[in-house]
């Protein structure tokens, strides 16, 4: 159905439920078809709401180096991965990219306050150096998930959400990864980091996967004074399959059951589980760090050496241990030098120690073979 004049049911339905599962006024629902979609269609919305009022000039999108936030045209060119964007256009001249906030990269003498607080500081100003009047929004993944699990200080990003509303630029939180389970709650931003953003985009998890679908959800407060003041606005933007009955169908079904089967329940009861087990990995010569929340983790290898010479290299290292665990029936995911898992929401202890065994296997083989 057309998104401008028509809709259909379970895409109707669907929009209602999100409103009440979100935080704060995060009322308005706009329907994409995966992540990508989701990302640049709310920095679209961005960029239109700005020039409908009157703001042309404040379209400036600000980042992190190592965010990841899908493949599109501008998508692409707010993630900040070197690795996606070699020999592929992307817009450069209004996007910027500031440190990641990984603990990983706080000073040894420094508290985490004051690395929250020298964060939220490069933030501002990135902000005043582009000029406040020219910066339309700051979008952040509560965790940075292909860029390695990356977490923040405590506290990062209420920061972050306080330097945005000082200087008027709009906060888009990507929970694409995070919302839907992966943290334990339908949307993470506001019960595990304390923030109710500006807009949330999500996919992944709204479907579990079974059926292509995205959204963004946008704040009452940006809607409202963009409908008081342009009432006759209208975002053109929207795809053939924008809020697609089927899909739709599959998002509702798949929140039912998580609220019947007290899914997100059953993840928060595990994440204590899961993350001391694979702490344990930490004691092998080749992990350099072990870190993850709810139900992601990320196990950082280091260069192997050998009577003083690198035998292979951490990225090396993470191929060769995705490869070792492939063949035990393990699925592990190999970022640069880092092992990503991300396993179903449904996992039982049991499962966890199985994960964990195969995963210790999988690098002492990795080990044996250098040896």
């Amino acid at each position: 159905s057309s998104p401008w004049s028509l809709t259909n049911s379970p895409a109707s339905i669907l929009a209602r439920k999100l409103g009440q599962l979100s935080p704060g006024d995060l009322n308005h629902v706009f329907f994409a078809t995966c992540g990508s979609t989701a990302v640049d269609s709310a920095l679209r919305f961005v960029m239109f709401r700005n020039s409908a009022l009157g703001k042309p000039e404040k379209k400036h999108i600000i980042s992190r180096k190592n965010a990841y936030h899908g493949s599109t045209y501008l998508a692409a060119s707010a993630s900040g991965k070197w690795s996606d964007k070699i020999n592929l256009e992307y817009k450069d001249d209004t996007f910027h990219h500031i440190s990641d906030p990984s603990l990983l990269g706080k000073p040894d003498a420094m508290s985490d306050s004051d690395y929250c607080n020298q964060l939220a500081n490069e933030l501002e100003q990135e902000i005043l150096g582009i000029g406040a009047d020219r910066v339309a929004a700051f979008i952040a993944e509560p965790v940075l998930a292909s860029g390695g699990v990356l977490l923040a200080p405590e506290g990062y990003h209420a920061a972050c959400l306080e330097v945005c509303r000082k200087h008027d630029v709009i906060y888009i939180s990507d929970e694409v990864v995070t919302a839907f389970g992966r943290l334990g709650h339908f949307f993470a931003s506001e019960k595990v980091f304390n923030i109710v953003p500006d807009i949330i985009t999500c996919a992944k998890g709204i479907t579990s996967g079974y059926i292509p679908l995205g959204a963004f959800l946008v704040s009452d407060r940006l809607l409202s004074t963009l409908a008081e003041k342009k009432p006759d606005s209208v975002f053109s933007n929207g795809f053939t399959y924008s809020g697609h009955p089927v899909a739709c169908a599959a998002a509702l079904k798949n929140i039912e059951i998580m609220e019947r089967e007290n899914i997100l329940e059953h993840v928060r009861t595990m994440e204590p589980y899961f993350q001391q087990r694979l702490k344990e990995l930490n004691d092998l010569p080749v992990v350099r760090d072990v870190r993850g929340v709810g139900l992601m983790a990320c196990i950082e290898c280091m260069d192997y050496s050998k009577n003083g010479e690198i035998v292979a290299d951490s990225y090396e290292l993470a191929e060769r241990i995705d490869r070792n665990c492939q063949s035990l029936g393990l699925l592990v995911r190999p970022i640069y030098n880092m092992c990503v898992m991300s396993p179903p929401l449904i996992i039982n202890r049991e499962q966890v120690d199985d994960m964990v065994d195969m995963l210790h296997r999988g690098i002492e083989l990795t080990l044996s073979e250098l040896r």
